[in-house]
């Protein structure tokens, strides 16, 4: 099988894609991961979309990564009688702990520490900042606010408090029975929904261990003050542009944006960038000229993949939101300034042994127009030091851990395949040689660049290079 593009995509399974066949079909227009998001759905369901990708990477013999979304402490007013209400501009409206439906001139806000952090002047935002308070007074228990920019308002609609800092764990009680049921699962990658602060991470990775990788989603702008240190603690992290969009001016997340994929390429942690790619697809089946330009521009930043949510989960045509994901990466892509622009943002290599010895395989694959590289990982460290170079040629991941070849299908250029162990240098070539063959990345009389670590299975260990010849 002939590997598809660089950039990866991930699809969100929902109502409009739970069907073996649904998910077969987006697989083969182009879904390299599957993402739940249990912010949506019970149990049973995420469970049977589980198990309906991993029929399916069974068939066709390839790993398929699985993405679960932490809700995380998402801030959501209550309920109201009627369902909704009209905020008029300039009117008063309080909102308080109480938990009795709310009218025209309350609204229930069950989040008492959102009281703790309020202020005078403070703006609050409503539904994805579709509507605006302005905080005239505060109390431990409500807050007297004026309608700044009215309309109606939902019930159970999100809320945003743009600038504050709310001592709030990024673990919610939910999220920790979400969470021991997603590892229960053999969920691949876990996303950590509004991390603010480094210690977030390392809450989560002290119960996760190393039953998954970890994916913080950068959606609150506290978090951009020490977004090196959360990169460090992190295996990947999201561009989650819907609530940074909400709570920093819409003109700052294109830079913002740029900045976030060039720190996750420089410590060499795969990007994702989400929300909203093609969200006219929800509702029609083509996608507006600047839909295809945004995706085109993450791709050109040099993301590792590019994201799916309503577009694929409730959608009238997530099959072909996927394959118009896909084709718009495979133009980008083959497209001669992409190569100009990922060489000159190539970030300088890291001065250890491994990373001098990936550096040197991506020179020699151009040097010599090698078919590939090919990487042996444990770990999956040797893959991911190949994608940060982002070679010329597709990368060839060999491994003999499923968990990590589902985890590299994540990775930028990364086309990870289930192998068997080898003991000596020459088994390693003559399987790496069959492997690019059979797999149709390279044809006989092409050569390949090999790296890998030795000992055999020491994680972290790349430390050979070898070229070999296609037979």
């Amino acid at each position: 099988m002939t590997p598809r593009r660089a950039a990866k995509i991930i699809a969100t399974l929902g109502p409009a894609s739970s069907t073996p066949d649904r998910i077969r079909a987006l697989h083969a227009a182009g879904a390299d991961l599957f993402r739940l998001n249990f912010s949506h759905g019970e149990r049973a369901e995420h469970r049977a979309r589980y198990e309906a990708v991993r029929r399916l990477e069974r068939e066709i013999g390839r790993p398929i990564g699985i993405l679960v979304d932490l809700q995380g402490p998402k801030i959501r007013v209550g309920k109201f009688a009627g369902g909704k209400m009209t905020l008029g501009e300039g009117k008063p409206l309080r909102l308080d702990l109480d938990p009795a439906p709310g009218d025209a001139a309350r609204a229930p806000l069950p989040h008492p520490e959102v009281f703790q952090v309020l202020s005078p002047g403070q703006m609050v935002l409503l539904d994805d900042g579709r509507l605006r308070l302005r905080v005239e007074s505060v109390s431990a228990d409500r807050a007297e606010t004026v309608v700044v920019t009215g309309g109606v308002l939902g019930e159970r609609k999100g809320v945003n408090l743009p600038g504050a800092i709310l001592p709030l764990s990024a673990l919610t009680e939910k999220d920790l029975r979400d969470l021991d049921f997603a590892l229960s699962l053999g969920a691949d990658w876990i996303a950590l929904s509004f991390v603010q602060r480094p210690d977030d991470v390392a809450e989560l990775r002290k119960i996760v261990g190393n039953r998954a990788a970890i994916m913080s989603k950068i959606e609150k702008p506290q978090a951009l003050a020490r977004l090196d240190q959360i990169v460090d603690l992190s295996d990947a992290v999201m561009v989650a542009r819907g609530d940074l969009g909400v709570e920093l001016p819409p003109e700052d997340v294109p830079t913002l944006q740029k900045r976030i994929v060039r720190t996750g390429r420089r410590a060499g942690k795969p990007v994702v960038v989400a929300t909203q790619m093609l969200d006219s697809m929800v509702r029609d089946p083509a996608p507006t000229r600047a839909e295809a330009s945004d995706v085109a521009n993450a791709v050109y930043d040099g993301a590792d993949a590019v994201m799916l949510s309503a577009e694929t989960a409730s959608g009238a045509y997530p099959a072909e939101a996927v394959a118009m994901m896909a084709r718009i990466i495979g133009r980008v892509e083959h497209d001669p300034a992409y190569r100009v622009i990922m060489d000159a943002n190539h970030p300088p290599p890291q001065a250890t042994a491994a990373d001098a010895i990936t550096l040197a395989a991506r020179e020699v694959a151009t040097t010599i127009a090698a078919a590939c590289i090919v990487t042996y990982t444990s770990s999956g460290s040797t893959a991911l030091r190949a994608s940060r170079e982002r070679p010329a040629v597709p990368i060839l991941c060999l491994t003999g851990r499923t968990q990590t070849a589902r985890r590299m299908t994540l990775a930028w250029g990364v086309h990870c395949f289930f192998s068997h162990d080898v003991s000596t240098i020459d088994e390693m070539v003559a399987y790496a040689q069959e492997s690019a063959k059979s797999n149709g990345i390279a044809k006989s009389g092409e050569r390949i660049v090999i790296t890998a670590g030795m000992p055999f299975g020491t994680p972290g260990a790349t430390n050979m290079l070898r070229v070999a010849w296609v037979e």
